[in-house]
């Protein structure tokens, strides 16, 4: 495997980072996962644009240009000669002192790694938990920044694991369900497709984008509203979205069982459409 570091790629032995780096240090960076199916980066302007909104967010000046990066993305799949792969892209903060200030830092330390990978969860309907760890609000720090801190999430993880199912959901400060430790949820009721708004402490998931769009396009209705628990546990269909994950089915959550453990219509319709367009709706690598 060979992985690109700042400018160059490297063997996957030889891909260090200082111990100095503010993104190991002190969680300072943005990063991105992305997906390739069968030699198309699946929605990569999309995600190098959220990449580069995240580093604005935490003044973090990206030096290479957009273009520059989806280039760094498609020649990692090349020189791998990895047609379908996971993606991920991380931009730290760079090397600095043992102090947070990040006027230390005076270069970004970048890498791209790609790798074969599954869906993170498989293609079975999973169980899940709602979890006491609650998602963090906008005015603490913004889950809409895609940042290498990811501890909210995994002590939500860590909860999972102890309970012995495959997800946990969290809710925010008011109770309301968000999202689940790396993937965006959906709930089908009486034929309506809802998800949390924007708004919420939610990451706006490009998975969770294009599954909007898709609906739209097939004529189902999709709402963007809070979802509480009686939501949840009383939703027709209930799924998750994510670059990792795609699209899984969710049969249980807290003991209570969805559509008797069977993967509803609308949810089987919008994977058969997401099947179809992946490797339709990106960029695709020159293996020339």
């Amino acid at each position: 495997m060979k992985i690109y570091l700042n400018g160059k790629f490297v063997d996957e032995k030889d891909a260090k980072i200082s111990v100095f780096d503010h993104g190991l240090l002190y969680g300072d960076g943005v990063f991105e996962g992305i997906r390739a199916y069968d030699g198309v980066v699946f929605m990569l302007k999309e995600h190098i644009d959220r990449l580069y909104d995240s580093a604005k967010s935490i003044c973090l000046d990206i030096p290479l240009t957009k273009e520059e990066m989806i280039s760094v993305v498609l020649e990692t799949l090349r020189v791998n000669k990895l047609r379908d792969a996971y993606i991920r892209l991380v931009v730290t903060r760079g090397v600095g002192d043992l102090g947070l200030d990040p006027r230390k830092c005076k270069e970004p330390t970048i890498f791209c790694i790609a790798i074969p990978m599954p869906p993170l969860l498989g293609e079975d309907g999973i169980r899940a938990i709602t979890v006491s760890v609650r998602r963090l609000p906008v005015d603490v720090l913004n889950p809409a920044v895609k940042s290498l801190n990811y501890l909210n999430s995994v002590l939500a993880k860590i909860q999972a694991n102890y309970a012995g199912v495959d997800e946990a959901f969290l809710l925010d400060d008011k109770g309301f369900v968000v999202e689940g430790t790396g993937d965006n949820i959906f709930i089908v009721k009486n034929g309506v497709l809802k998800t949390p708004p924007v708004y919420s402490s939610i990451l706006k998931g490009i998975t969770r984008d294009v599954v909007i769009k898709l609906a739209n396009e097939e004529g189902i209705e999709v709402v963007e509203e809070p979802l509480t628990l009686h939501d949840i546990y009383t939703a027709d269909e209930l799924f998750i979205t994510g670059t990792a994950a795609e699209i899984v089915p969710v049969f249980e959550v807290d003991g209570r069982v969805i559509n008797n453990r069977k993967v509803g219509e609308i949810t089987k319709k919008l994977r058969e459409k997401f099947k179809e367009i992946r490797t339709k709706w990106g960029i695709k690598v020159n293996f020339k």
